[in-house]
């Protein structure tokens, strides 16, 4: 049996989405833009491996960071296009974990 290669795009878009932490964040940035003392609050992440992966998305161009020039400095965090294209992928798993997945383990 012949085995199937992997396309490259795909594999990296799979160790972009495996990166511990990044799918959730894209998920809870699904909702609008957020100042990063609320995704910390809402995943309950390290701040230092919040500012980690928050960079990475925006290397990515997933994640656009905005500085709001007020007293004190306010910086919201907020999906780009790109980013907001993985909505129907998340949905899908969404979907798929509320007949597949139990967390009664």
């Amino acid at each position: 049996m012949e085995q199937k290669k992997i396309c490259p795009r795909f594999e990296k878009a799979l160790k972009i989405l495996n990166h511990r932490w990044n799918t959730l964040l894209i998920y809870q940035l699904l909702e609008g833009p957020q100042r990063y003392s609320t995704i910390k609050k809402q995943l309950g992440i390290s701040s230092r491996v919040l500012t980690e992966r928050l960079k990475e998305l925006e290397s990515e161009h997933l994640v656009t960071r905005t500085v709001i020039p007020s007293t004190p400095v306010v910086i919201e965090y907020e999906l780009t296009e790109k980013g907001h294209a993985l909505a129907p992928v998340l949905g899908a798993i969404e979907q798929w974990s509320s007949m597949w997945v139990n967390t009664e383990e």
